[in-house]
């Protein structure tokens, strides 16, 4: 019951080296909670970090379906680096939608250079922090929850809302004085996400570290930002269902043991275990295929750039939004002992 991966994809093939390096503790470490600084390590040292940042800035150029494949692989093990990983594109896209040319080239540049780690403290529903406009910059004092990899990053997205509550935005480094990270995240599942609470003691924001401005009309190619978010959470899930199943079907052919009225010798020929993990291996395999299928609708758009045209055909941001009906006929997938 293998979810094959594409062996030829360089970058997918690393991560998936590196994943069974995560998997040696992943159990240990979810229940502990807080920072996976080791697996951050090793990480960068991968450098998967820089791997999407476009070449012309120092990076690898790689595709939406290569990075959300590796999302889908490091969740097979572990559900938190998996969110960090994926998470972390999303404030360096931001930038690439929104920044000056010359902002892309100090923060895109620098992060390909460093194979830095990127989160974002912005979280739209929560106007909990605020900020003054001084003669260089601004001072931001509040907080805002939900501020994924905010724990491990060197450069944090921030937002805030001005006096007549527009919402900025800018980027920062993650040891800047006068931001505090809480360490108050306790979530069910997923505990080295670092999900919690930044605060904002009288943090000093420059001009030039402003993200575009409240000003500026959002485009459709900024608004891509939502859909990488999504697809990242897609792929999460989708990797976390491989890896339960892979374990599943581990536990099963090693371990349980047959019910007494079943007939069978063993637990893998019990036709009612072969029904049930083949039911869900092949949704797990379309869900896959969908994901799949949205990452290359995603790959399609990004190539576009600022300026998509009309012309364009619809099908390209058509993308999955639901999960096939459940076949009503029985499935069977292959065990071995």
């Amino acid at each position: 019951m293998p979810f094959e991966t594409d062996v030829d994809d360089r970058l997918l093939a690393k991560a998936t080296k590196l994943r069974k390096t995560f998997h040696l503790d992943a159990v240990e470490r979810d229940k502990r909670g807080g920072r996976p600084v080791e697996q951050i390590r090793l990480l960068k040292e991968s450098s998967l970090a820089s791997a999407q940042i476009a070449r012309e800035y120092g990076g690898q150029g790689a595709s939406w379906l290569t990075i959300l494949r590796i999302v889908r692989e490091f969740a097979k093990t572990d559900g938190s680096l998996a969110h960090l990983f994926g998470y972390h594109h999303l404030p360096l896209n931001l930038i690439l939608f929104r920044a000056s040319a010359a902002q892309k080239e100090k923060w895109l540049a620098g992060s390909a250079a460093g194979n830095w780690i990127w989160s974002n403290s912005g979280n739209a529903m929560s106007r909990t922090s605020s900020g003054e406009k001084t003669a260089t910059g601004w001072v931001i004092n509040g907080s805002r929850p939900f501020s994924s990899g905010s724990h491990v990053a060197d450069y944090i997205q921030i937002s805030w809302e001005n006096a007549e509550g527009a919402r900025l935005t800018a980027a920062v480094p993650a040891d800047r004085d006068g931001i505090v990270i809480e360490n108050d995240w306790d979530g069910i599942g997923q505990r080295q996400t670092g999900s919690g609470t930044v605060r904002f003691a009288n943090l000093q924001v420059h001009d030039d570290e402003l993200i575009s401005s409240p000003d500026v009309p959002l485009t459709p190619y900024s608004s891509l930002t939502s859909l990488l978010q999504q697809s990242v959470l897609l792929n999460v899930f989708i990797g976390s269902a491989q890896g339960i199943l892979e374990e599943g079907r581990a536990y099963t052919t090693t371990r349980s043991r047959p019910w007494i009225h079943s007939g069978v010798e063993r637990h893998v020929d019990d036709p009612w275990i072969k029904r049930q993990y083949g039911d869900l291996y092949i949704r797990t395999l379309a869900a896959t295929e969908l994901a799949d299928k949205a990452a290359r609708s995603l790959d399609v758009a990004y190539a576009q750039g600022p300026s998509p045209t009309v012309a364009q055909p619809q099908s390209i941001l058509q993308l999955p939004t639901s999960m096939p009906a459940k076949s009503a006929s029985p499935s069977r997938a292959r065990f071995s002992s």
